[in-house]
């Protein structure tokens, strides 16, 4: 994992400057230095007003009494849009809009449960083991130990 993340912030910031050499040769630099601040000023805005609209559907599934991951979920994946379109660059940004975009949190929502359910255990009370009963000399046998009455 270290070195997936390692070869991720190498990569990133190496196809952020070929693009920016790129784009800037082609639409000159001033161009490209104004479609990169307004990107991040628009990105900011989406993400805020996404982030409270995140927020109030967390606090309504709270009231309600329903469990809120997928609203949780929403509020990470927003947060983390709103950090990679301050972030300056054209990947960075697609990336960060493509995370503003509903059908696309769901995509992720769907890869993330997948991959949690691999990956994570739920313990049960149905299935802790035996339960307490009664031994033939009167005794209480609760999970392996002896109580008496």
């Amino acid at each position: 994992m270290f070195k997936k993340l390692l070869l991720l912030f190498i990569a990133v910031p190496i196809v952020e400057l070929m693009l920016f050499m790129t784009l800037s040769d082609v639409i000159s630099l001033p161009v490209t230095l104004a479609i990169i601040v307004l990107t991040g000023i628009l990105g900011a805005s989406l993400a805020k007003q996404q982030g409270m609209l995140a927020l109030s559907n967390l606090q309504k599934a709270l009231a309600s009494g329903q469990l809120p991951h997928n609203e949780a979920t929403d509020g990470i994946l927003i947060l983390l849009a709103g950090a990679v379109l301050l972030t300056p660059g054209f990947l960075t940004d697609a990336v960060g809009f493509a995370l503003l975009i509903e059908p696309v949190r769901e995509e992720i929502r769907g890869h993330l449960a997948t991959l949690l359910k691999k990956h994570i255990k739920v313990a049960s009370p149905f299935n802790q083991g035996p339960q307490d009963t009664q031994s033939p000399d009167g005794m209480k046998k609760a999970r392996g130990r002896v109580i008496e009455d």
